[in-house]
Order: structure tokens, then C-alpha cells, then sequence
């Protein structure tokens, strides 16, 4: 069993330091990820913040795609927080023609949702899965889930104010993702519980 995970996170764009940070201070081994051959050194991906159409573009440019959506459907372990929410949905709302995805949630996002960037905002969050009190969540230009497929566990919803009840985090089996950004909180919890989950899945190989 590897008692250390090694977890690549997408480093095409995007706040890949602080989730290599994050991720290696809950227990992970991390690299910076940009190549296909790349892929099958890793236990687990995270796909980071960052702008959607702009990584889905750079996932073509370095002919990552394919192997990406290819990984995740034999079952990668995978978390994705804001965009990374967006590219791995099965649909996205308000996007351009031409983005790409992952198909690797069975949920449609809605970019943007809570508006621009001067609409960024901070809330604490009871997250399923996560011991401790609530979760400190940051969105950034965040999209929320408006709709969730059969297979999908929703982890938080936004608990009050405007957007009360939508759904920011979920869960299918290996693949996590949330409209927030944990990465710049200093709390390790949500890292945490996918390093847990990416152990499990590499020691159940």
C-alpha cells in the first residue's frame, strides 16, 4: 500500500503552488503536471483554480485532454476546486462553444455563478466528510452545481444569503470537487480528505 500518494496537480495555469502546499502538508508527495506521460506516475490529480476556457484550451495545446478524460474514466482519483469544478463536469452553463471538459461528474455547473470578481466573498460551511466545525470557503468568481446526477454526493451547500442551498461541493466515488478555494485558507481539511481518498483507491490497486 503507498502510505505516500504521489498527486500531480495540473500546472497549466492557475493557483498550483498553494494546492502542491496544501496537499503536501496533509501527507502527499506532488508534482506539477503538464505532460501526458506524466499521468501514469500519479496516484491522484487536482485541477486548480484558474480561468475554465483558458485551461480547457491548454489542455488541447499539450495534448492532455484525451489522456486526462481517459485516466478519470478507469478511475483516477481527482479534485477540482472553482474552474477545476467546471472542467470536470458532464455540463457547463454560460461557457463558450468551443470549451472542452472532463465528463468526469455527472453534475451541470453554472460558471460564474455568484458574478465577478468584485463579488467575491467568504462564508463558513458545514462540509460532509469533514470533522471539525465548518468549513472557511473563499469563492472567487465561483460557479455553483445546478444539477446533480444519481451517482453524486453532495458535501456543503451555500447555508444562507442569496445563493442559499446551492450546492458548492460534491463528491462521485474518487472525484471530488468544490465552487471554493481551501487552498488559501491554511485549513487542510478538504485536502485532507481527498489524500485519504486517493491512499485508499492506490492502496486498493
Amino acid at each position: 500500500m503507498h502510505t505516500t500518494p504521489t498527486i500531480g496537480v495540473l500546472a497549466l495555469q492557475g493557483d498550483v503552488r498553494e494546492h502542491r502546499a496544501a496537499l503536501e502538508a496533509a501527507g502527499a508527495r506532488t508534482v506539477a503536471l503538464r505532460r501526458d506521460s506524466e499521468l501514469d506516475a500519479v496516484d491522484g490529480i487536482v485541477i486548480p483554480g484558474g480561468e475554465s476556457t483558458t485551461m480547457s484550451r491548454l489542455l488541447r495545446v499539450f495534448d492532455l485532454l484525451e489522456p486526462l478524460r481517459a485516466r478519470l474514466k478507469e478511475g483516477l482519483p481527482a479534485y477540482g476546486s472553482c474552474a477545476g469544478m467546471i472542467l470536470l463536469a458532464t455540463e457547463v452553463l454560460d461557457t463558450r462553444s468551443d470549451a472542452e471538459h472532463l465528463d468526469a461528474l455527472d453534475i451541470t455547473v453554472r460558471r460564474n455563478a455568484f458574478g465577478r470578481q468584485v463579488d467575491s466573498f467568504e462564508t463558513d460551511l458545514d462540509m460532509s466528510g469533514v470533522d471539525g466545525g465548518p468549513v472557511r470557503a473563499v469563492f472567487i468568481r465561483a460557479p455553483w452545481v445546478e444539477r446533480v446526477g444519481s451517482g453524486i454526493e453532495v458535501l456543503a451547500r451555500v447555508p444562507q444569503g442569496p445563493a442559499e442551498g446551492r450546492v458548492v461541493a460534491v463528491r462521485q466515488d474518487g472525484v471530488f470537487a468544490t465552487s471554493f478555494h481551501p487552498e488559501v485558507t491554511g485549513d487542510l481539511r478538504v485536502h485532507r480528505l481527498f489524500v485519504e481518498a486517493v491512499r485508499s483507491h492506490a492502496g486498493a490497486r
